[in-house]
């Protein structure tokens, strides 16, 4: 699992009825993108996370100019 600073990263609940925890990635304090990753939540709450299987990167879309 390889992110960058601006991608989102998603915590599946694990029960149902439970909500998906989303967050920004803003530092990334592995090597060559790995984890471990500091995450920004919608909340404001900041932690630091190493994903687990029920965690998915959404990589942010990069757009190029002319």
């Amino acid at each position: 699992m390889r992110a960058t600073v601006g991608d989102q990263l998603v915590q599946h609940g694990r029960v149902v009825g439970q909500h998906d925890k989303v967050g920004e990635i803003v530092e990334v304090l592995g090597e060559e993108g790995n984890p471990p990753y500091r995450v920004r939540f919608e909340d404001g709450h900041e932690g630091v996370c190493s994903p687990g299987p029920d965690t998915e990167i959404r990589h942010r879309e990069t757009t190029t100019g002319p």
